[in-house]
């Protein structure tokens, strides 16, 4: 990815109808927990804060709209050789994620035909998913759909880390230090619950590119 990428953490992607917020679980957390880790960091993502503000869960399909619109009709896309481009969204996720378009129920059709057809995916291979197996039933979309091979294998999860620290385990070097530090300020994973709720919920971002000459969004 460029310099110029935006990205925000999806909420359940595959939730046609939303459904309110617990109060405690929302994601307030996650956002503060990027800013954090970015502000420590050089690298330039960037994160919106609109979804988690939604007092409803947001479908991705919306979200890859909300971003569409705000990046190219809003700011106009972006500045490349001194002429304005629109910026291509897609969505980058795990393929434990994209595994869940072929369950049937579990997404909107008319929405992952919006997502996968009008923006298309990154697919992060992960271990313990089939790729193959995970885009068997999204064919009609191959061409829009990019596979990241996974040249060292890593299955760290955020399921994986919330799991730990709920039996009390030690997540160095598993993510951040900020995070980390965050983590135990604010008490988060334990036995309480909190954000913990989603724990099996899908996840993704959306990430912007520059569009090639010529092409269309």
């Amino acid at each position: 990815m460029t310099d110029t990428n935006a990205s925000a953490t999806s909420p359940d992607a595959n939730a046609a109808n939303a459904k309110p917020k617990s109060t405690m679980n929302n994601y307030s957390f996650p956002t503060q927990r990027l800013k954090k880790v970015l502000n420590d960091s050089s690298r330039t993502p960037l994160v919106d804060a609109w979804e988690p503000l939604q007092s409803d869960y947001q479908p991705t399909a919306r979200v890859l709209d909300r971003f569409d619109h705000e990046l190219n009709e809003v700011h106009g896309g972006i500045q490349v050789g001194g002429q304005k481009r629109r910026i291509h969204v897609a969505l980058l996720a795990g393929a434990d994620l994209i595994q869940t378009m072929s369950t049937p129920g579990v997404w909107s059709a008319q929405d992952l035909d919006h997502i996968l057809n009008h923006y298309g995916a990154f697919i992060i291979e992960r271990a313990g998913t089939d790729i193959d197996d995970a885009l068997a039933s999204l064919q009609q979309w191959k061409d829009n759909i990019h596979v990241i091979p996974q040249l060292i294998q890593n299955d760290i999860s955020s399921t994986k880390v919330r799991l730990f620290l709920k039996r009390e385990m030690s997540v160095q070097y598993l993510i951040p230090h900020p995070v980390v530090q965050y983590i135990e300020e604010n008490a988060l994973y334990g036995d309480d619950g909190v954000s913990s709720a989603h724990e099996k919920e899908g996840k993704g971002k959306a990430v912007a590119l520059p569009e090639r000459s010529g092409s269309t969004a």
